[in-house]
């Protein structure tokens, strides 16, 4: 059944676990996260970012997963990741995605609350939810060497709640010491800042660079409120690794259907294992 992330987020509170969101920007991790979901006969939500979307097609991607999702008999929400705009995220809406992140993080708190709010209306007169950001998440899908956010960086509590309150946005993304792709030294997320965010929030808190943060601290992280881990370069790691190990070598295998199966079952595996992390099955 397709849900909204709010619906599954919620679940996920009252349950005290966290609900995996992973990206998918081909149709080989699509399978991957949707079969390792069944498996564990667990929710889980698969994103797309404005890019993965444009490379894929926003209807193609949407309609892919609601037929998998429906043959898997799983519960699945399909979100836009980092929407920029009105405009991505209104195609996103139309195309069939039944939740978005708008990421206007960037933007200074006046124009953030207005964009935010404006995308906020639009989706839930359409019955979609909406992740709100404020405290940018910096980072990309790569391996960072030695870097951290910087501590005035990081999302204010109290600032926060005002956000959620005057934007009416369903879930919250926060900058907590966690940056986007992978890390070669351990990141620091302020568990306390969390716990802060989560009381006076209210509402499911989301937690973006997943990929690489240590399980103790995810583990944490979940117990202060975090309801949402979004995972991609780990992902996207295992896909590259796994496709290079079996092209490579005099006798590899050139027929596609022959060897994408075992790409599709490598980063399945890390799906897995991220899914058991987060909601402890």
């Amino acid at each position: 059944m397709i849900k909204t992330v709010n619906e599954l987020c919620e679940e996920a509170r009252a349950g005290h676990y966290a609900i995996g969101a992973f990206n998918a920007s081909t149709l080989e991790v699509t399978k991957a996260i949707l079969q390792a979901a069944a498996e564990l006969k667990s929710p889980v939500i698969i994103e797309t970012s404005e890019g993965e979307a444009n490379f894929e097609g926003y209807q193609i991607f949407a309609d892919t997963v609601k037929d998998l999702a429906s043959e898997l008999a799983i519960d699945v929400a399909i979100n836009l990741d980092h929407g920029k705009s009105l405009e991505s995220i209104k195609y996103a809406i139309e195309s069939g995605y039944s939740s978005v992140h708008i990421d206007c993080s960037k933007m200074d708190r006046k124009d953030n609350i207005k964009l935010t709010k404006q995308v906020v209306e639009f989706a839930h007169s359409r019955g979609v939810s909406v992740e709100g950001e404020l405290g940018h998440v910096g980072g990309s899908s790569e391996v960072h060497e030695g870097e951290q956010p910087k501590d005035g960086t990081l999302t204010d509590p109290k600032e926060a709640a005002e956000y959620i309150k005057e934007t009416g946005v369903d879930v919250f993304a926060g900058s907590y010491g966690n940056i986007h792709g992978m890390y070669k030294d351990a990141p620091h997320l302020d568990i306390e800042r969390i716990e802060k965010i989560a009381k006076e929030s209210g509402i499911p808190l989301s937690l973006h660079g997943g990929s690489g943060i240590p399980d103790s601290q995810i583990k944490e992280a979940i117990k202060a409120g975090i309801c949402k881990v979004n995972v991609n370069t780990e992902l996207r790691k295992a896909y590259k690794e796994s496709l290079e190990k079996n092209l490579r070598g005099a006798n590899a295998e050139i027929v596609p259907y022959k060897y994408l199966p075992q790409v599709i079952n490598d980063v399945k595996e890390v799906v897995k294992k991220k899914i058991i992390l987060f909601s402890g099955l």
